[in-house]
């Protein structure tokens, strides 16, 4: 997950959790001041009764059976007055919640209980007010804190996003400019990103400093390389023409020019082992230009039939099934030389009268060569360690330098081409070439 949204939804979850927090206080309060305004109500409302209460009325009010019950019209109000026998305990006033049942219908009333004397006599007053009110505030109120927390949600995660877009951008400016498009370090543009956010400032100089020591060492390594080629393979050259001078000798016994001769071998093989460490290593840091118009059905037809002769000496038959062409620039050596290594190994680890198989798959995703053979195949084990240099699995190729799949996949990279391997032993390998739109 991106860290926008990361930022996102930490501000979003975390306003959730206050409005929530917020709203549950809010109703618990509502629960609490509303009981508190019906018993002050009701207060008022007994000492309003008493104040006016006349002997007349007290008898109007209590009947024969001593007691005057009576209720609003709608149940929400009622009053009870009856008359008590005179103790030395002091005078109560309290109020309790409870349920009536009136008439068939149940209701909760907040009651308050409160004895008083009236010329003499003792009477206890219960007023009583349904709390359906309170539920009907608190549905309500429920409902619309719902309404507020869902808006605030969906307000807060738009303006988070907006404002976290905001915030990174120059983040995922330094990220695309300064890493994810460069590939030559020596041209890097070491232009600061315009932003006012420190961090992001102490980010791009580091950026920037790390891509300095980079291109010295980018440098040192191409220098290196030169003088590599020409310290190295010189005196190699130098080596080979006295080795054949010698065998001009007549002098020569059969046994020196057989040493000779496995000295010179043994040359060849080292120059070709430092050629082929100088191209990885030239591939590797960008040192050839992709400009050519490279076709892949072209390329693998002049690859077959370079080969030829090598599949007559095995007696192999290779199939070329490619159907659609493929068009794109890079380097037209390098691909042939990508193209070469690869059926040459399909050649060199072959069984006898075996086939090889080169053909092509288009779809959405890209334009894939395969490159399937009928020989001994790898392990697992193989596979993992395919583009390892000097990694041989076939040791009794002797022409073999183990640098065949590493110079491969150095130029696939080079030309963002994917490389894949698929073998199992005993059973053939098929290589794959994924190259994107």
């Amino acid at each position: 997950m991106k860290l926008q949204f990361k930022l996102a939804l930490y501000n979003t979850l975390t306003k959730v959790a206050i409005i929530t927090l917020l709203g549950i206080l809010i109703l618990a309060s509502i629960n609490h001041i509303s009981t508190k305004h019906i018993q002050q109500r009701l207060l008022q409302k007994k000492s309003k009764l008493i104040l006016n209460l006349s002997n007349v009325e007290i008898n109007d009010l209590l009947t024969k059976q001593g007691t005057f019950t009576d209720y609003n019209l709608l149940k929400e109000e009622y009053i009870i007055l009856k008359e008590v026998a005179n103790t030395k305990v002091p005078l109560k006033q309290y109020f309790i919640t409870e349920q009536k049942s009136i008439e068939g219908s149940n209701e909760e009333y907040q009651i308050l209980i409160a004895d008083f004397i009236y010329e003499g006599k003792t009477y206890q007053l219960e007023l009583g007010e349904t709390r359906s009110n309170i539920s009907q505030l608190e549905h309500t109120i429920s409902v619309f804190t719902f309404f507020i927390l869902i808006v605030a949600v969906v307000l807060t995660l738009i303006a988070d996003l907006a404002f976290t877009q905001f915030l990174l951008a120059p983040l995922y400016q330094i990220i695309d400019k300064k890493l994810n498009k460069v590939n030559d370090p020596i041209n890097f543009n070491y232009e600061p990103v315009a932003t006012t956010t420190q961090d992001f400032k102490i980010l791009d100089q580091s950026i920037s400093s790390l891509m300095n020591k980079i291109a010295t060492l980018f440098l040192t390594e191409k220098e290196f390389i030169a003088n590599v080629s020409h310290e190295l393979l010189t005196p190699i050259s130098i080596l080979n023409t006295r080795l054949e001078n010698l065998l001009n000798d007549e002098q020569l016994t059969s046994e020196g020019e057989n040493k000779i001769f496995a000295c010179l071998k043994t040359l060849s093989r080292l120059k070709s082992i430092i050629n082929s460490l100088l191209l990885i290593s030239k591939v590797e840091n960008n040192q050839y230009h992709k400009k050519d118009s490279i076709s892949i059905k072209e390329t693998v037809a002049e690859v077959f039939e370079e080969l030829q002769h090598r599949l007559m000496m095995m007696d192999l038959k290779m199939e070329m099934n490619i159907s659609t062409d493929h068009t794109f620039y890079g380097n037209q050596s390098l691909i042939h030389t990508l193209l070469m290594n690869l059926i040459s190994n399909a050649i060199k680890y072959n069984i006898p009268s075996g086939t090889i198989n080169v053909y092509s798959l288009n779809s959405k995703y890209g334009f894939g060569l395969f490159i399937e053979d009928t020989g001994k195949g790898m392990d697992a084990e193989q596979v993992q360690n395919a583009f390892v240099r000097f990694e041989k699995f076939q040791s009794e190729k002797e022409d073999s330098h183990g640098l065949g799949l590493a110079i491969a996949r150095s130029i696939a990279a080079f030309h963002q081409i994917e490389l894949t391997i698929e073998s199992h032993k005993g059973k053939g390998t098929r290589l794959k070439l994924h190259f994107p739109n």
